[in-house]
């Protein structure tokens, strides 16, 4: 008989060539038990469940947003705020394995990235690192959120919270949507808040991911990123 670590191994490996999120008897129950719950929250503003996600997250305030698509409308629209209630490090980005920094940065997930048999209730990894945390040479990996309000550099939910965001996600992404983005901030990257920081040793790098959050407060769409000469890039 094979170890369990390989079986799960092999199962995640497999879902990662799938379109569709790996399922388990928890999140099964899990998203079962949400569906009525959503449909109703999500009616009431106009959306559907399976419509395209898009989610931000800000350490500073401990908000975790989603943001859908309506499937009339060019726009994505706040659903709702999560509060996290938990992660781990300071403001600024994760460099390396170990230092317990929850990550900031421009991230995704797609099917092979859900993992319905996670420690921490449900959780979806984030791909850190990224292009360009490998390019800084970060290291570090399994960032996720999760629930169970416990990180030790991941962003933790209470467990309804995350099964509500799983939820989301999974009908999603089961409806086609190939990957939703997840933007990480250290705080709402205003004009005021980023003078506050101008002394701040991640100032530069914080300059840098404003300009992909004012692309999304301006056309209320996530812009595509790269990487080009160790920065983000948006179009």
């Amino acid at each position: 008989m094979k170890p369990l670590y390989y079986l799960l191994f092999l199962s995640l490996s497999l879902s990662a060539l799938s379109q569709e999120p790996p399922s388990s008897a928890r999140s099964t129950k899990a998203i079962d038990g949400q569906i009525p719950i959503l449909r109703e929250a999500l009616a009431a503003k106009g959306m559907t469940l399976g419509d395209p996600v898009f989610m931000r997250i800000f350490k500073e305030s401990n908000e975790l947003e989603v943001w859908m698509k309506p499937e009339d409308s060019d726009e994505f629209e706040l659903f709702k705020i999560y509060e996290i209630c938990y992660y781990s490090g300071d403001l600024g980005p994760k460099t390396k394995q170990g230092d317990r920094q929850s990550p900031e940065g421009f991230y995704f997930v797609n099917a092979g990235r859900f993992n319905p048999w996670s420690s921490f209730h449900l959780s979806l990894n984030m791909g850190y690192p990224n292009t360009y945390d490998r390019a800084k040479g970060y290291t570090g990996n399994y960032l996720m959120i999760h629930g169970s309000c416990v990180s030790i550099g991941c962003y933790a939910m209470k467990d309804e919270g995350i099964e509500e965001i799983y939820t989301l996600a999974h009908k999603a992404v089961e409806q086609g949507q190939t990957f939703f983005r997840v933007h990480s901030f250290p705080f709402r990257m205003t004009d005021a808040a980023m003078a506050k920081t101008a002394d701040h040793k991640w100032n530069s790098f914080w300059k840098n991911l404003k300009a992909g959050y004012d692309w999304f407060e301006e056309k209320k769409l996530p812009p595509n990123v790269n990487v080009r000469n160790g920065e983000y890039v948006f179009n």
